[in-house]
């Protein structure tokens, strides 16, 4: 986690306390601080940090360290920006494979684009932050998933037992460009940085065929919605839009009216409800009409979490009843679609293919897959899930030393392969079987 320098942070704290102080505040000086060349080096270590690939231009993070270097990068960009003179390039759009065997959309900018986003994105998120409600905690400094998770169960709690779970019809394509500025324009009266971000919805978006050749796919002057998921600026402005409806729940106080109450991590919405859920949706339906936004039918819907479950954020929700206690209470655990997805994870790179592979290889690429699960979903009531995916890892690496070392019969293998000869002898990471206690207070 890279920190912010100083320098930066006391910027951000100004703009944030100005923002909270003055509500009807249009700030008007911003521009000439995202070409600051602090800010632009911080913006290039923050986009080098999350390790994206090339953009359309196929110049890597290499290329620009190996090259002309990072000082002269980011130094050209910010005679670019000074001089408005700067263009963006056009968003490289990749598919990405979804479980259910579609694609899902992916824009990826140039590095050049992703450090000027980040460098805007410095300056602004921290006036937007100054509104958000504390009901939405995606893609917000100092919000997590879990606490997003938390609020949902402290709800459920409280008795808002009748839950609807939302799903937006793709969100991220169907942002309209003429409401979303208009909300960026609030808070925000500087044209320079308005340009830009006008630029970045409108920048082209190019597709590399399969003989390297590149196509222009949409995008353009001519483009009136979405935002590409990818950029760097995509989930503030994404986040920002939905803003309007977490800002009418709250100005209408329809929790208390409706007995609802929302939780939104971006575009993942639950809303929580005491009674008449179908009165409740029907006003969120008419809000989104307004937001130009539309329900995935096939995907919303509404349950009892006496009865049913849910899912939220890759965790399986529900009211669950204490064998000890006999009180009911919360039960957050890891969902099947995420267990799944590690055990398929896990499966792929112990495969009979990769005995080519060095062992302390798959041992180091198993531990950082296993690890990076278990340090999200070690939360609440995972103890179950983390024995199966215990369970399966040490099965799956003890098959992999059998057909490696040829051994064919399994309980010779097993003999052979210990389970603590994996841990002790190959370093393989041991995933915790014990929940990582959260105290719940049982429903009233």
């Amino acid at each position: 986690m890279l920190t912010t320098p100083e320098k930066i942070r006391t910027l951000q704290r100004k703009l944030y306390l100005k923002a909270k102080q003055e509500p009807a505040c249009r700030f008007h000086a911003l521009y000439d601080k995202v070409y600051r060349a602090d800010i632009l080096s911080h913006a290039y270590n923050l986009v080098r940090a999350n390790k994206g690939s090339a953009g359309i231009d196929g110049v890597t993070f290499e290329a620009i360290e190996d090259g002309e270097g990072v000082s002269a990068f980011t130094a050209e960009l910010m005679e670019a920006l000074e001089n408005k003179t700067y263009l963006p390039d056009p968003v490289k759009r990749v598919m990405i494979p979804k479980k259910d065997g579609s694609k899902r959309p992916l824009g990826i900018p140039t590095i050049r684009d992703r450090v000027a986003q980040m460098a805007v994105k410095l300056v602004i998120e921290p006036i937007f932050e100054a509104d958000f409600c504390e009901t939405s905690y995606g893609f917000r400094p100092k919000k997590s998933a879990h606490d997003a998770v938390d609020d949902v169960a402290y709800s459920l709690n409280k008795g808002y037992t009748e839950v609807i779970d939302a799903d937006l019809s793709k969100y991220f394509d169907t942002i309209p460009h003429a409401n979303l500025m208009a909300v960026v324009a609030e808070r925000i009266c500087d044209g320079a940085i308005l340009h830009l971000i006008q630029m970045w919805l409108k920048a082209p978006i190019m597709e590399m065929d399969k003989d390297g050749k590149k196509r222009n796919i949409g995008g353009g002057n001519g483009n009136r919605q979405g935002t590409p998921q990818g950029g760097v600026i995509s989930p503030l402005l994404a986040n920002l839009y939905l803003h309007i409806l977490d800002r009418i729940w709250e100005r209408r106080g329809l929790q208390r009216q409706l007995g609802a109450r929302i939780v939104r991590y971006a575009d993942d919405i639950v809303i929580l409800c005491r009674r008449q859920p179908e009165k409740v949706m029907t006003t969120l339906r008419r809000i989104l009409e307004r937001l130009g936004l539309t329900l995935n039918e096939a995907k919303t819907r509404t349950v009892n979490a006496f009865t049913g479950r849910f899912d939220f954020l890759g965790f399986t929700i529900c009211i669950g009843k204490g064998r000890k206690t006999g009180k009911y209470y919360p039960h957050v655990q890891p969902s099947k679609k995420s267990l799944t997805s590690i055990k398929d994870r896990v499966t792929h790179l112990t495969k009979r293919e990769r005995t080519i592979v060095p062992f302390d290889w798959i041992v180091n690429e198993v531990n950082a897959t296993v690890r990076g699960w278990v340090g999200y979903f070690h939360y609440r009531n995972c103890s179950e899930t983390l024995s199966h995916v215990r369970h399966h890892v040490e099965q799956r690496v003890i098959t992999h030393l059998r057909k490696r070392h040829k051994v064919r019969d399994r309980k010779m293998g097993y003999a052979r392969f210990t389970r603590r000869e994996l841990y002790e002898k190959y370093g393989l990471y041991k995933v915790p079987t014990t929940a990582a206690w959260v105290k719940v207070h049982a429903l009233r």
